[in-house]
């Protein structure tokens, strides 16, 4: 595994490609549509006191700012390849995680924050459950402080 640059933002390949998808949607699509809304705003008159055409700009000034931090993200980004033969729970890395209190079996892969996707069964480096699990083997226990309280995690099995 590579190790994460502390000067960039750990993210796998998949995310990096995901942000880049999103950046472009944005810029060209997300660009035009509102470029549109504008102008149809525009034509409904007075734009002193139209308010259609001051939420549009408002929008607009959001959109500018998506993309601009989402240029940010993709210029510190730090992309970590993840060992997938290795022995341990590794960044980038699929691991079942056995859930010792509730007895439930977690799918998580191991993410940057930025990509983290709990939902989803990504699960972030930089979270409590995150650091505690990373470097542990198929086998390992680790007590965890949640804002619930203390739970333990057990990695039951490494996947690809």
């Amino acid at each position: 595994m590579t190790s994460p640059d502390h000067d960039g933002e750990p993210i796998t390949p998949a995310g990096l490609a995901a942000l880049d998808a999103e950046l472009q949607e944005l810029e060209t699509n997300g660009r035009r549509a509102m470029a549109e809304r504008i102008l149809a705003a525009r034509e409904l008159g007075d734009l002193s006191e139209n308010a259609e055409y001051h939420i549009a700009k408002e929008d607009q000034a959001h959109l500018e700012t998506k993309i601009e931090r989402l240029r940010q993200r993709q210029r510190h980004a730090q992309i970590v390849e993840s060992d997938s033969a290795g022995p341990v729970f590794a960044f980038g890395r699929t691991a079942e995680v056995l859930d010792e209190e509730s007895g439930k079996l977690h799918t998580w892969t191991i993410v940057g924050s930025t990509d983290a996707d709990l939902a989803h069964g990504k699960l972030s480096a930089q979270s409590p459950v995150g650091k505690a699990l990373l470097g542990r083997g198929a086998g390992e226990s680790v007590e965890v402080q949640t804002p619930r309280g203390g739970r333990t995690y057990t990695v039951s099995r490494l996947l690809g």
